[in-house]
């Protein structure tokens, strides 16, 4: 599917509203003068892409009134995908438009304008509360998600430690001395099936724990 497929409905749309319009004017893949208004301008490509928000970037020099345009697709992939890159356009100050090439149905999806981002008091609380709940720096900046240590399961190692030291122990004496208040929930929980319950009220590390601990325990020495 080549670009230009997106301008015959794009210039019908446009000239509908009362606009002259023109393609391919300097860098630009369409312009767009209504009245004393400002020069309105949309880039085409035949799908979402960095180059795409680059260009438009580079032609809000020219006007604030830009638009990037892409076919509209079926499908829950898509739609994932324009909601994102709105998401993205938004922050930009870029308008979003998607054309369905089967019927010439053009859709603005949202207009050029200032953004300013909204705070979220609740996501600041819960990052602050996941960076104090840390001991130390566990992880390596840029990993991927598997395998990294969260305050959770920082927690459960030092459970584990202890119980790997003392063998079975109450709920109690372990949250005692390893300042993890919640042991006794972490080691009924279980979530790594690292722990087992012998008899009621005491724990020690199940096969399973005994397994994993030695390749987590590292992770309990960590810079500051």
């Amino acid at each position: 599917m080549p670009e230009t497929d997106l301008y015959p409905p794009l210039k019908s749309f446009l000239k509908k509203q009362g606009y002259t319009v023109k393609a391919e004017v300097g860098a630009a893949d369409i312009v767009a003068l209504r009245g004393d208004q400002d020069i309105l301008i949309i880039e085409l490509k035949t799908a979402f892409s960095l180059s795409l928000f680059h260009q438009c970037i580079a032609r809000q020099a020219i006007t604030d009134d830009v638009y990037l345009a892409v076919p509209q697709q079926a499908g829950k992939r898509f739609l994932k995908s324009l909601n994102e890159n709105k998401k993205l356009a938004r922050r930009l100050g870029l308008g979003v438009i998607t054309v369905r090439l089967s019927d010439g149905l053009v859709e603005v999806h949202q207009d050029p304008g200032p953004f300013k981002p909204r705070k979220s008091t609740q996501k600041q609380d819960r990052l602050l509360h996941a960076f104090a709940r840390l001991r130390g720096d566990p992880n390596q900046g840029g990993s991927t998600r598997q395998g990294l240590v969260t305050g959770y399961r920082q927690d459960a190692l030092h459970c584990a430690a202890f119980l790997a030291k003392n063998g079975v122990s109450k709920g109690a004496s372990v949250a005692k001395a390893t300042g993890v208040t919640k042991a006794t929930t972490i080691m009924r929980d279980n979530h790594y099936g690292w722990f087992q319950r012998p008899q009621t009220g005491f724990y020690e590390l199940s096969l399973r724990g005994q397994s994993e601990w030695p390749t987590w325990s590292t992770k309990l020495t960590t810079d500051s």
